[in-house]
């Protein structure tokens, strides 16, 4: 039973990991250079769930400023708001379905509890 616990535990941290990439990510789509990083979850040991933060090298679309009649070129953010949107969305089912685990493992925990009492 504690195997579970701590598996779900792990689990509800990894989706509030991922979903803070996620929003680090959707809070930076308009910075100049900024490159993104994708949250994998991953099977830890005991069951455990981690995550791997990796930031692909993908570029991102450049676009020409004009300042003082010069022409510079600019990278923007490799972030893609179609792809970031529905992250948040997995990760927060994930969280709700963990913490529903969560839950249902506690209520058995204390029925247990009331048996021996």
């Amino acid at each position: 039973m504690t195997f579970s616990i701590q598996s779900t535990l792990s689990a509800i941290k990894a989706f509030g990991d991922k979903m803070g990439v996620t929003a680090n990510n959707i809070a930076n789509v308009e910075t100049e250079g900024f490159k993104k990083s994708t949250a994998t979850l991953v099977e830890g040991p005991k069951e455990n769930v981690e995550v791997e933060i990796t930031q692909p090298d993908i570029p991102g679309p450049v676009v020409v400023d004009e300042t003082d009649g010069q022409l510079t070129e600019k990278e923007m953010s490799n972030v893609d708001l179609a792809e970031e949107i529905p992250q948040t969305i997995i990760a927060q089912r994930g969280y709700e379905a963990n913490l529903a685990t969560l839950r249902a493992q506690d209520e058995m925990l204390e029925s247990i509890i009331d048996i021996i009492k």
